[in-house]
């Protein structure tokens, strides 16, 4: 069984109003999750999407990350 988390974030202006979403898949479930902020940036948002998902599941689960930010990507893969 392997978790599929897809995420994103955005800011309008940066800093400024930002938000971020993540849709968890396992089997046939769908759960969303989302959250705005206030004085944030887009980097932030970006990474509070993934942060946020991986806190709704069982440590030690076998997850799948679907993102468009590079920042989020070399975070998990390379940094």
């Amino acid at each position: 069984m392997i978790y599929r988390i897809y995420t994103d974030g955005s800011c309008i202006d940066n800093p400024g109003k930002g938000g971020w979403a993540a849709i968890i898949l396992i089997d046939k479930k769908k759960i969303i999750i989302s959250g705005k902020e206030n004085n944030t940036t887009n980097n932030r948002m970006e990474l509070l999407a993934p942060i946020k998902a991986l806190k709704k599941i069982a440590k030690g689960s076998k997850v799948q990350i679907f993102t468009d930010s590079k920042y989020v990507k070399l975070g998990i893969t390379e940094w």
